[in-house]
């Protein structure tokens, strides 16, 4: 099983985009951080967390595959998740983390996976990279993210972070039982 994992924000109470225009006040922007694990094949949310604003998506990661009881193959993030952690995590899960080096990236110590994707971004550049490893399954995270925005909003009515967390996984479950009825299926014309 291939996971691609991605994260993005959701808004929390604070006056309204028309209450700050119409009144030049400042906008308490306040909002949640939804991290997400998506199965590149069947497109289910395998691993979901809601967290502040403060964590990363690389310590996020821990809390989305390790609970995982599948196979991994290959876990494929943003440059978000190039970090010792988040590489040591997915190993520990024996799968091959596939994420873009940050633009400044070093060689690891001898014999780190994540040494061959600095060398081949050093030889053919990020963008072939990206075409000969597979990166752009990456997107489905995007695409999963826009599903769940589209259909369940960008924003958890509770005041509180218990009741958001609760309610956002609510909606993931809700999510993935509308998967399993049927995806859409398309074919390109001709």
């Amino acid at each position: 099983m291939d996971i691609v994992v991605d994260s993005t924000g959701l808004k929390v109470y604070g006056n309204g985009e028309w209450h700050a225009r119409k009144h030049r006040a400042n906008k308490r922007r306040t909002w949640r951080k939804l991290h997400l694990a998506i199965d590149a094949r069947s497109h289910d949310i395998m691993g979901a967390e809601l967290s502040m604003v403060n964590v990363s998506d690389g310590e996020a990661l821990t809390d989305l595959i390790r609970p995982l009881r599948r196979n991994i193959d290959r876990v494929k993030g943003d440059g978000a998740y190039d970090t010792r952690s988040c590489y040591e995590e997915v190993a520990a899960k024996i799968a091959i983390m596939l994420g873009p080096p940050r633009d400044n990236a070093q060689y690891w110590e001898e014999g780190h996976p994540r040494n061959n994707a600095v060398f081949m971004m050093h030889q053919i550049g990020l963008t072939q990279w990206k075409v000969n490893s597979g990166y752009h399954l990456r997107s489905l995270a995007e695409t999963a993210m826009y599903r769940f925005k589209q259909l369940m909003g960008d924003k958890p009515k509770s005041r509180r972070f218990n009741s958001q967390h609760t309610e956002t996984m609510i909606k993931v479950k809700a999510i993935n039982k509308m998967n399993g009825l049927g995806m859409p299926k398309y074919q390109q014309q001709s």
